[in-house]
């Protein structure tokens, strides 16, 4: 349906007055990515900084004819600056830039690290900067398809109390849903997304190579219905999701997995037994295994830990 000919026109990004000059330092996957979903919420990418090949095709490609340049004149063109470095380099990094002057008073100084808080970017506050911690719970490709997919992604706040509805209403900005996390919890906040995200990648990545071994054609097409109905089952049930030998209390069924891991993927075992064992501690205090079908499994899951060590 056409709309009525003198109804108001939906204003587009490119209508609005832009709001905010921002620059990149770090131009990964994360940066250009979120500069990108700033600039369709009205604001103004000016300048980006990266010196690898893959950070310059990045750069063309989300923030076309934004400069190159280097981070101190990035930051002097720039009202908000996203400083989206590996977490390692960030605190060198801002007390680099804030002991050379590069920081100006009343800039938004913006990280993205899962790691941090605000506190790593007191150097830059003590030179009157605004420090915003917005971690994204995504993982990135950094390519034009991520901005899209910031649509209902979880960002990790932490800022000033005074800066937090600022904080937060530029994750909206991004599409973004704002989650506060308190300064003193980010580090264990990091870790939980670690556990889940990044060691999930692991432990599909290594069923797809034993898939392979077994003798299965495709191995992706296999898992696909299987993980992803265990991952919704675990995401709406928690514990009350665990099902399996473990979980049931199979011994004679682990002890053959083990067996046959030992014998044709030995380095895949000691990151099983690891899981059965958190799976079966887990298990039983939500009541799903039986105690006493637990001694037995737990029995077989020492021996062969025991065996590896031998």
């Amino acid at each position: 349906m056409n709309a009525a000919p003198n109804a108001p026109r939906a204003t587009e990004a490119q209508d609005r007055p832009a709001r905010l000059r921002v620059g990149v330092v770090g131009a990964g996957r994360v940066g250009p990515v979120l500069a990108a979903a700033l600039r369709l919420a009205g604001h103004r990418p000016v300048a980006a900084s990266g010196v690898s090949d893959a950070s310059r095709r990045r750069a063309e490609a989300l923030l076309p004819g934004v400069p190159l340049l280097a981070p101190d004149e990035v930051l002097a063109r720039s009202e908000l600056v996203l400083l989206t470095v590996p977490d390692d380099a960030l605190p060198g990094l801002v007390g680099g830039l804030a002991e050379t002057g590069a920081v100006r008073p009343g800039q938004l100084l913006v990280h993205c690290s899962g790691r941090y808080g605000a506190s790593v970017l007191d150097p830059a506050l003590r030179a009157g900067a605004l420090p915003l911690a917005l971690h994204p719970v995504m993982t990135f490709t950094g390519t034009p398809v991520d901005v899209q997919r910031l649509a209902g992604c979880s960002f990790g706040v932490t800022a000033p109390p005074q800066l937090r509805l600022a904080a937060e209403a530029l994750v909206i900005e991004m599409g973004g849903e704002p989650e506060w996390i308190e300064e003193r919890d980010r580090p264990l906040y990091h870790a939980a997304l670690a556990v889940g995200a990044n060691h999930l990648v692991t432990l599909v990545a290594q069923s797809l190579e034993l898939l392979g071994l077994a003798g299965v054609a495709a191995p992706d097409r296999m898992l696909g219905p299987l993980l992803g109905a265990a991952l919704d089952n675990a995401l709406r049930s928690g514990d009350a999701a665990l099902t399996g030998p473990v979980a049931r209390g199979d011994a004679g069924t682990v002890a053959a997995h083990i067996a046959e891991l030992r014998r044709h993927a030995p380095h895949a075992l000691a990151g099983y037994l690891a899981m059965a064992r958190t799976t079966a501690d887990r298990a039983l205090d939500h009541g799903l295994l039986k105690p006493e079908l637990a001694e037995a499994l737990l029995g077989v899951l020492a021996d062969g830990a025991a065996e590896g060590e031998a």
